[in-house]
């Protein structure tokens, strides 16, 4: 058993589960699970954190563009990265040299977005796709009921989103609440879709695991290859989309043989035509943090 691996998944599930409910899932000794634990947080592997729900945000435009370069991809990621609309930069290696996920409140915004990045000194071409609908991810829309938040909820949140694994007692500290009023609010927030706490893993070349990005031509509107994505660990994110491919997708595993695994598992699904690639080699944002202002979400 890869402890780390199992380890990483079971926070992408509940990234607040505590040490005692992590070791009895995964079978291990709890003294084993908390000194992983701790040391993947320690050295970056994996952060902890919540995210607040797009819609909540007026987010309602979700999209992946690639970027083809004419020179150094540095210096675009660089400036794609200081974008407030940008989650996710990346240098690949593919066809395109970086591809980035943005959030915006209307096409409207994202038209203006893609002319800004067009537009970047060494941007040779872009190639934009819409997420209709995410069926995997650290973003998918889990919102179910009206909410009304506060101040006091906004303030939770931003201190979730720098440590989603801060006890009860020093959240309770920083937003002069008691432990219990600041689980009865994490319930909430929680419950009703506006946050979601998990861990977020480092990927790259020089890291424990190895992304790949997937882009999948079906031959219907198949929604049985969404579902067995979804339905795969090693599928970290999956979307329909709009564009050059009907669906996307990122596979995370430990090695290029796992990878090349994955792929073949893919291509062997009916209803998919084909599909084209993308290897992360190194992330240069992946950034949920938003600031959520006192409002009723609808």
């Amino acid at each position: 058993m890869d402890l780390d691996a199992a380890l990483v998944r079971a926070l992408q599930e509940d990234g607040r589960a505590s040490v005692q409910t992590l070791a009895a899932r995964l079978g291990q000794p709890r003294a084993a699970v908390s000194r992983r634990l701790r040391a993947m947080l320690a050295d970056g592997t994996v952060r902890v954190i919540a995210a607040v729900d797009p819609a909540v945000l007026g987010q309602h435009v979700l999209a992946h563009v690639s970027i083809r370069t004419d020179g150094a991809v540095e210096p675009i990621a660089e400036q794609l990265r200081r974008l407030d609309e940008t989650v996710l930069v990346s240098a690949v290696g593919g066809t395109h040299g970086i591809v980035t996920e943005v959030r915006l409140g209307s096409m409207a915004a994202l038209h203006e977005l893609l002319a800004r990045i067009r537009a970047l000194p060494g941007v040779a071409g872009i190639s934009t796709l819409i997420y209709s609908a995410v069926v995997k991810g650290f973003f998918v829309s889990h919102l179910r009921a009206p909410v009304r938040i506060d101040a006091t909820d906004a303030s939770l949140v931003e201190e979730l989103q720098r440590d989603g694994r801060q006890s009860l007692r020093a959240l309770g500290e920083t937003v002069r609440l008691s432990p219990s009023a600041v689980a009865t609010r994490l319930d909430r927030l929680t419950g009703s879709g506006v946050i979601t706490v998990r861990a977020v893993e480092a990927r790259g070349l020089t890291r424990r695991q190895l992304s790949m990005g997937v882009g999948l031509t079906l031959t219907a509107d198949d929604d049985a290859v969404l579902t067995a994505l979804a339905a795969w660990p090693d599928v970290d994110f999956a979307a329909r989309t709009i564009g050059r491919f009907d669906a996307v997708a990122t596979l995370v595993q430990p090695s290029a043989g796992a990878l090349h695994e994955s792929l073949e598992r893919i291509r062997s699904l009916p209803g998919v035509a084909g599909l084209e690639t993308w290897l992360h080699l190194a992330v240069v944002k992946e950034d949920y943090t938003r600031t959520l202002r006192p409002v009723v979400t609808a």
